[in-house]
């Protein structure tokens, strides 16, 4: 009896402490279900029912008329999505038939190995800038759409790829840098075969500017491939420069973090002025380099780069900072033992820093794409308002549902909406967290 009344003592004790741990927690609860959780599940239910300023009062269950509205074409495609597919994965099979082709005829000449060439190629640094040099100038070629110049490219890259697969093993690596060649060649591929009849690239360009909230789309996700990488990438090299033992670090920290807690509209109100074509201190400063007045508030093709601009510059502070915090974690072990191999600052940093630094990577690439996806007042204070100089070119998803919900007074559409843009949030995560738990290396 004894050992049944002190588990029955110890049952009640856990159950009045997790009773006096939910109390404790409910004012939380409470704040977090009337603020969040309810708007969530409400707004959810709305996306089904036709409810706008007609019908304010009475809103009405129309199921899916909202989701479909927001994909409606304002004009007649002039061939469907399917043909458009199966035509341009022909285009691109062709390709990688020719370069497959091209390729096993490369590799059957054994006379293009030397020692020259082997001494070259086992330096592991040149072909990081051998190939960075390349999708540069792929990238120049293609701007300037000098669409056959973009072959050569291409083309070296290929043959340069065969040499390095013979002094390189099969991993990872390897496989990034192959990743990355078919990545530009499929792309020129398109590029070649642009104009073609039932192109997909075409289709693409047609159905972004049929609806508006498909240009919102494509404009959110230009904005975040444009924003991320590069956010992450300036950052990282503020939080390595922080990182040295340097005079008045504090000051210099204090200086990248201060745009992070400034004003969303202050900082874009001055940016506004920065960017201005007439007297616009960033025009003054391309002058100096024989730089034309860029129309960078004038022109929809510098709308989603100059919103971009702006918003690098709030957030690679907060990044920095976080980035700092997770290379000061790194334990000087691994350095010392790599000095006493004889590793150089880039080995280090290839094989110590950068394995160690991926959980925070990992931490900043989630934060940062979903925080890009939120862009709004940005747009909505350097483009007075508006999204964009013309033609929507600064429409994004945040800023189509507050159009939708605020001046067309369309909740239900509104809604729909914000719904697809969670959906596309949580679908992206989700890809991210399961690369995550291949790529990032947690140390205890």
């Amino acid at each position: 009896m004894s050992n049944k009344t002190n588990f029955l003592r110890i049952k009640n004790k856990k159950i009045r402490e997790t009773i006096q741990g939910y109390l404790f927690l409910l004012p939380s609860f409470v704040i977090l279900g009337v603020f969040v959780f309810w708007p969530i599940v409400y707004s959810f239910v709305l996306s089904f029912f036709k409810w706008d300023f007609a019908n304010q009062k009475n809103p009405y269950f129309n199921g899916l008329e909202n989701y479909r509205k927001l994909f409606e074409m304002d004009m007649a495609l002039p061939y469907s999505f399917w043909k458009a597919l199966i035509f341009s994965a022909a285009y691109i099979i062709v390709a990688v038939c020719i370069l497959k082709a091209v390729q096993t005829l490369i590799t059957a000449h054994g006379h293009f190995e030397n020692r020259a060439y082997d001494a070259f190629r086992k330096k592991r640094p040149l072909h990081i800038i051998f190939c960075a040099l390349l999708f540069g100038i792929t990238l120049m070629f293609a701007s300037f759409e000098l669409t056959w110049l973009l072959l050569i490219p291409v083309s070296v890259g290929f043959v340069y790829l065969i040499f390095m697969k013979k002094s390189l093993p099969v991993n990872e690596e390897s496989g990034l840098w192959t990743g990355l060649f078919i990545i530009i060649g499929v792309y020129i591929a398109l590029k070649i075969f642009s104009g073609v009849r039932y192109e997909l690239f075409d289709f693409l360009l047609i159905t972004k500017e049929s609806s508006v909230f498909i240009k919102a789309i494509y404009n959110t996700l230009y904005y975040v491939m444009l924003t991320t990488p590069t956010g992450i990438f300036l950052s990282l090299l503020i939080a390595l420069a922080l990182n040295l033992p340097l005079k008045g670090k504090l000051v210099y920290r204090t200086a990248f973090f201060i745009p992070y807690i400034t004003s969303v509209v202050a900082i874009s109100l001055v940016w506004q002025w920065i960017f201005n074509d007439t007297y616009g201190l960033m025009n003054y400063f391309l002058s100096f380099f024989g730089s034309g007045k860029i129309p960078w508030l004038t022109d929809e093709i510098y709308t989603i780069p100059t919103i971009a601009i702006v918003s690098v510059w709030k957030m690679v502070g907060y990044n920095a900072i976080i980035f700092l915090a997770g290379l000061q974690s790194i334990d000087k072990f691994y350095y010392d033992a790599a000095k006493v191999d004889g590793a150089n600052r880039i080995q280090q940093f290839r094989h110590i820093t950068w394995p160690l630094l991926s959980p925070t990577t990992f931490f900043v690439l989630i934060v940062s794409v979903i925080g890009n996806f939120k862009v709004f007042t940005e747009i909505f204070v350097l483009y007075n308002e508006l999204p964009g100089p013309y033609n929507n070119s600064g429409m994004t998803m945040v800023y189509y549902i507050f159009n939708k919900f605020y001046k067309d007074q369309r909740m239900g559409e509104a809604s729909a909406a914000a719904y697809v843009l969670f959906m596309i949030i949580m679908v992206l995560t989700f890809f991210q967290f399961r690369a995550g738990k291949r790529r990032v290396s947690y140390v205890s």
